[in-house]
């Protein structure tokens, strides 16, 4: 159905920001495989997933006057040698020569004409490995959805048989009069729907104002007040250091161990999410401390999934919160504890399950009402679950799962994913508010560290790994 195809509220809400270049929200992943995969069985499992995952075959198109969020339209010229592309490493091939290659991929977005994704296999790596690069808008997916997206690709077995394909879609040939008829036709459903909304909930709470008036009306405030916070402008970073803004990105990489950052947060009786956020904190605290200017707190800007079973594949399925983080305690359980207690906070706010219902309000107004609030974040941080066991690309085996978060307008974005017993964290720096990058990628490692000895003695966290790890700067 034509509603169907109408971009949610945070995908347009994306969408929009990029009229910022600040603010352009491309999400990249680094696959490194212990080979080159079979090319001929990639181009199928990329054909496959190109009719099966959604919008893979669609191109963005914007409505008229807005009447309507941006449609998903099939592409009649989907190319798809265009989105799938293969090159040698630079020498000596190393894992810098594969970030390099990434992070200026990244930085050049993508082409908005087309589908919102591109792939390039890098093969001649040293020990004969090779990599894979996806970038992806950021509206085509969050990142379970696009985790979702990867059993599409990958295998688990190295000579697994593909599945049979459905038929690509089907031509979508739309007038701008078509485009007109279905975005009123969709706001028009969307108005009805909430006004049915509405109507079902005024009697009940009719009902609960009559019987308790008081605590209904403190009810209605606190949700005013959270709507309130959400949309609070921010004037000024907490950092001191990280304060500028460029469009340069600069990718690094580090391996933490996962049961052992498991083990410190079930020590603590926080969550593995609170032990991410101590170990980044940690670090920030170590290079804000370096350079002689020691922080209490920072802002964070964190997505929450509220994605249901019964939601499709790929999309945006989150809410984005920001809260003030503790830095300045050193003892890492003390600061376990602060930032679960925070945690909680931000994730239990009223307004957080209706944050589609408040983006779609603030869109038409975007980048303009968005742009202040996200130069001002000192950090993005993201927590994705990936598989616990090995998969394989067209005959390769994938070692490790790098994501690359977008910095959206703040310092620097840490993203963590699983794989194998293994937290791989990609972190991308704004090189113009991040300006020391090896001591920042020192002081992280650091601050991971003392979290890891809170669960006991045991694997530390790593710069390095396989082929091996590394930075790349400007």
């Amino acid at each position: 159905m034509a509603a169907d195809r109408f971009m949610e509220p945070t995908d347009a809400w994306i969408w929009y920001l990029e009229q910022d270049p600040l603010l352009r929200f491309t999400v990249t992943a680094v696959t490194l495989l212990d080979r080159a995969p079979d090319w001929d069985r990639l181009v199928d499992r990329f054909e496959k997933a190109s009719r099966v995952a959604p919008h893979f075959r669609d191109r963005v198109v914007s409505t008229p006057f807005r009447l309507a969020p941006p449609r998903w339209v099939t592409d009649q010229h989907f190319d798809l040698g265009y989105h799938l592309r293969r090159v040698r490493a630079p020498e000596p091939g190393t894992l810098e020569s594969v970030l390099e290659l990434a992070r200026t991929s990244a930085m050049a977005g993508l082409d908005r004409s087309r589908p919102l994704w591109e792939a390039t296999v890098v093969e001649g790596l040293e020990g004969d490995g090779a990599a894979l690069i996806i970038k992806a808008h950021h509206s085509l997916t969050d990142g379970i959805g696009g985790m979702q997206l990867a059993l599409v690709l990958f295998d688990l077995e190295p000579d697994a048989e593909p599945d049979d394909w459905p038929d690509p879609p089907a031509p979508e040939p739309l007038t701008s009069a078509d485009l007109a008829r279905q975005a009123t036709a969709h706001q028009a459903g969307r108005i009805a729907r909430t006004a049915t909304h509405t109507a079902g909930a005024v009697l009940p709470t009719l009902g609960r104002l009559a019987r308790d008036p008081v605590a209904t009306t403190r009810g209605w405030l606190r949700s005013g007040g959270s709507v309130a916070r959400m949309l609070r402008p921010v004037g000024r970073t907490l950092s001191p250091v990280m304060a500028d803004r460029g469009l340069s990105w600069r990718f690094q990489v580090l391996d933490v161990p996962f049961t052992e950052l498991r083990g410190a947060a079930k020590s603590t009786g926080t969550t593995l999410n609170d032990a991410f956020l101590a170990g980044i904190t940690g670090g920030m605290r170590r290079y804000h401390e370096q350079l002689g200017h020691p922080v209490a707190e920072l802002r964070v800007s964190m997505p929450i999934s509220i994605r249901r079973p019964d939601d499709p594949v790929g999309g945006n399925r989150v809410a984005i919160v920001r809260y003030p983080v503790p830095v300045g305690i050193a003892d890492p359980r003390e600061r376990l504890a602060a930032l679960h207690e925070a945690a909680a906070r931000a994730r239990n706010e009223p307004a957080v399950p209706h944050t589609g219902a408040i983006l779609e309000v603030v869109s038409p107004v975007t980048p303009l009402a968005v742009r202040p609030m996200a130069v001002h974040m000192d950090f993005g941080a993201s927590n994705v679950p990936g598989p616990s066991f090995p998969v394989h690309l067209a005959g390769a085996e994938a070692l490790r799962f790098y994501p690359f978060g977008p910095t959206g307008g703040s310092a620097v974005n840490v993203t963590l994913l699983s794989y194998r017993g293994r937290c791989c964290i990609g972190v991308n720096a704004d090189t113009a508010a991040v300006t020391d990058g090896e001591r920042f990628l020192t002081c992280l490692a650091e601050g991971f560290d003392e979290v890891l000895a809170v669960g006991g003695d045991g694997e530390r966290a790593a710069p390095g790994g396989s082929p091996r790890l590394g930075t790349v700067a400007v």
